[in-house]
């Protein structure tokens, strides 16, 4: 069990880092996006064989929404802070709980509406927060707006798994999903990638490693992690990656949010913790 908790770990750590390291990169967010998920893809396939039923009808539907997200980060992490980016997916649990009645059949409780409230007023913090551009952010607003979508097709994609969940026909769905949701971020932003030109040494040690470690790597360990535990326990250890993910951008870049902006994620956390901890007592 100890051995599970650590993958998990070392999982959320891996995609914490994604952030830090695409603001390393010259590449247009379309080139890293691109890039990295073609990566992944190769990689995903050969250590993971029985992912490949990734082009069925119902794996290559929830693909659909995972690649959107694996590129709204990208594109969001080039504009605004890896904090903001981070936090602003998060708010997927907003909309899993507006759209949980009408695509899961899941009535909303009375809480359920502070926690609306909450996340919602989060999120309208940390459009408020930083308004001006700098280096590593140099379009906030545009940033946080690209974030927020995000956190609307990452909802999609974690309802679409727990639909998949529910397919006994499709072997190793959610791995299905990761590599088909990978195949499709590679080629959707391939035209828009191209021309590559002039790419330096470090642009693609940054690619090499998203598409590397922080896809592939981080999801392998994150499977192996969730076979021996609750889905609970793994949500929980997951928080470690929004934490972390400022840390780095900190360190790396000397990115500080606003106050506002961290007030804001302080609130957008609290609501996923509050969510996780009352599904432990549903």
């Amino acid at each position: 069990m100890q051995v599970a908790r650590l993958w998990v770990l070392v999982a959320a750590i891996c995609f914490s880092t994604g952030g830090t390291a695409i603001k390393l990169s010259e590449f247009s967010g379309w080139q890293i996006s691109s890039l990295r998920s073609a990566i992944a893809v190769l990689l995903l396939s050969a250590l993971m064989p029985r992912w490949r039923n990734g082009w069925k009808p119902a794996c290559l539907l929830v693909g659909v929404a995972f690649g959107a997200t694996l590129v709204l980060f990208v594109l969001a992490n080039t504009l605004t802070t890896a904090t903001n980016a981070i936090f602003l997916q998060y708010s997927a649990l907003l909309y899993m709980l507006l759209l949980g009645p009408r695509l899961l059949g899941e009535p909303n409780r009375r809480s359920d509406f502070l926690l609306i409230a909450v996340v919602a007023t989060g999120m309208g913090m940390l459009f408020l927060g930083q308004q001006d551009g700098f280096e590593t952010a140099p379009d906030p607003i545009t940033g946080n707006w690209i974030g927020a979508a995000a956190g609307i097709t990452w909802a999609l994609t974690l309802v679409g798994l727990r639909w998949l969940a529910t397919r006994p026909d499709i072997e190793d769905a959610a791995g299905a999903a990761v590599v088909s949701g990978n195949a499709i971020a590679c080629l959707v932003c391939l035209p828009m990638a191209l021309p590559f030109e002039a790419p330096t040494a470090v642009d693609w040690g940054v690619v090499l490693y998203l598409g590397a470690i922080q896809i592939t790597f981080a999801y392998v360990c994150l499977m192996r992690g969730m076979r021996e535990l609750r889905a609970l326990e793994v949500s929980l250890l997951l928080l470690l990656e929004p934490i972390s993910s400022g840390i780095w951008a900190l360190i790396v870049h000397g990115e500080v949010p606003s106050a506002i902006a961290l007030a804001g994620c302080a609130l957008i956390f609290s609501g996923v913790v509050a969510q996780v901890l009352r599904d432990r007592g549903s």
